[in-house]
């Protein structure tokens, strides 16, 4: 395999070829940082490329190879989104407003680098985290490689777009209300919120009052599995912790899902959402193959309490933007935008602030009441195909808010409940965009969630496709 194939053949495949000699670690990654510099400046999706620091991790995997160490990541270059900690550098979180490097690299960076992984870069984010897309007024718009003039989504908007173009052969995301699964629907990739506290956010005890997990964005479903099973579990002072999988991921994606009972359902999270005809299809197209793969599929529309959900969902989005804008060690730094949100969190009364952020046992569970009847819920992703770059760009913040929650409405009910949810590929639009279903699962359980999703890869292939020319749909 040439070294550009190397670089869109993910994780599973490059530890292979740099366990068997196939390639060194060092030319791997050289290969990866030269495509870097001919497409990210097209992309816009690293925030800093380690370059030198690379190929010296290359060179020492390289070392520890031919010292008879076989570690799972050896030599594979990963990117990591830049509101994750690494030592010696600021968590920028997608700001200028952070100056103060940290100390120690994260429990998750800490864990690729046991694994051997290779750290590439840090890549771009949407100021905290708080917009379906990556774009700033100081750093530009992060695109899709799929087609420049539409975005790769946001928040790990960075992180889905280097994968894709194949800059890095996995990437590290968060997801406080979809920001795993936006931007991997948005560029045709498998992206997995695992349940929350699967994987540590430390040095963080938890973020965003439990809203945010972390988790990988990759080409394949056994890649994510691989990169999963290096990273996942707790660390002491962790505020949330996970059940054990009853099994490793990577055999869980190498397992027969079985006969399930999934439900469909294509009602929104709040009335008078539309939804695309191409994401409808897309999600009975979906159902149709689960059929033919010998599961019982069935229709399923159960109320979510959607005005409680989604009213406590949005003061705790305000109110946390508030607490993290204050938390930056410039706050003055951040953009007019972020300041704009900051300020409607902070006129929320305490009152409704500690009602919507308490531990609501009493949603979790009446959310969860769906999988006593079905194993899997089946949604869409998104409710439209990838927005344009700047689309919403022009609105105030309250109706770009708006059209942020209708557009991604199938998405936070999951981090408020904690259950694991993916983002699986569906096909493509007419122009050639990525569509992509939601799977979610019981609550521990991304077990199930691994299996069925790569039963559907090997009946329906998605890592095979590339973005051959940059810009191509329309």
């Amino acid at each position: 395999m040439e070294l550009t194939e190397l670089c869109f053949a993910g994780v599973a495949r490059q530890a292979q070829a740099v366990r068997s000699g196939e390639v060194t670690a060092r030319d791997l990654v050289a290969e990866h940082l030269g495509r870097i510099e001919r497409v990210d400046p097209q992309l816009n999706a690293f925030r800093l490329v380690f370059a030198d620091k690379a190929l010296a991790e290359a060179e020492e995997a390289d070392a520890r190879g031919e010292r008879g160490e076989d570690l799972p990541l050896l030599g594979v270059p990963i990117a990591v989104k830049e509101d994750i900690a690494i030592e010696g550098l600021p968590t920028t979180k997608g700001t200028n407003a952070a100056r103060t490097p940290e100390p120690a690299d994260s429990a998750i960076v800490r864990r690729l680098r046991e694994a051997g992984a290779v750290i590439i870069g840090r890549t771009r984010m949407p100021e905290l985290g708080l917009w379906p897309y990556t774009e700033s007024s100081w750093a530009g718009p992060t695109r899709n490689p799929w087609s420049l003039t539409h975005s790769p989504g946001g928040s790990s908007g960075g992180s889905a777009a280097v994968v894709a173009a194949g800059l890095a052969a996995a990437a590290i995301g968060t997801d406080g209300a979809g920001s795993i699964r936006i931007p991997s629907a948005m560029t045709g990739l498998f992206g997995l919120k695992p349940q929350r506290g699967r994987i540590s956010l430390a040095p963080e005890r938890e973020v965003w009052g439990g809203l945010v997990v972390a988790g990988p964005i990759t080409r394949t479903v056994l890649d994510w599995a691989l990169v999963a099973d290096q990273i996942h579990g707790p660390v002491p002072g962790d505020a949330h912790v996970a059940h054990p999988p009853r099994m490793s991921f990577s055999q869980a994606a190498r397992t027969d899902p079985g006969r399930l009972r999934i439900g469909v359902s294509l009602r929104p999270w709040g009335p008078g959402i539309p939804i695309a005809d191409e994401v409808r299809d897309a999600v009975q197209d979906t159902a149709a193959l689960l059929t033919d793969l010998g599961h019982d599929v069935v229709r399923l529309d159960p109320p979510m309490k959607d005005v409680i959900a989604s009213t406590q969902f949005a003061l705790r989005y305000l109110y946390n933007a508030y607490l993290a804008r204050n938390g930056m060690e410039f706050p003055d730094l951040v953009e007019p935008r972020t300041r704009a949100i900051g300020e409607l969190g902070r006129r929320i009364p305490r009152g409704a602030v500690r009602w919507a952020t308490k531990d609501d046992a009493t949603l979790t569970a009446y959310a969860n009441r769906v999988f006593t009847s079905v194993d899997v819920l089946l949604t869409p992703a998104l409710t439209r195909p990838p927005i344009r770059v700047g689309e919403w760009g022009g609105r105030n913040v309250v109706t770009a808010l708006l059209a942020a929650s209708h557009y991604t409405t199938f998405l936070p009910l999951w981090n408020i409940v904690g259950n694991p949810a993916a983002s699986v590929p569906a096909g493509r639009t007419s122009s050639g965009l990525p569509l992509a279903v939601q799977l979610v699962g019981r609550q521990h359980d991304e077990c199930t969630l691994l299996s069925v999703s790569a039963q559907l890869e090997r009946a329906r292939p998605w890592a095979d496709r590339t973005p051959s020319g940059l810009g191509h749909a329309k």
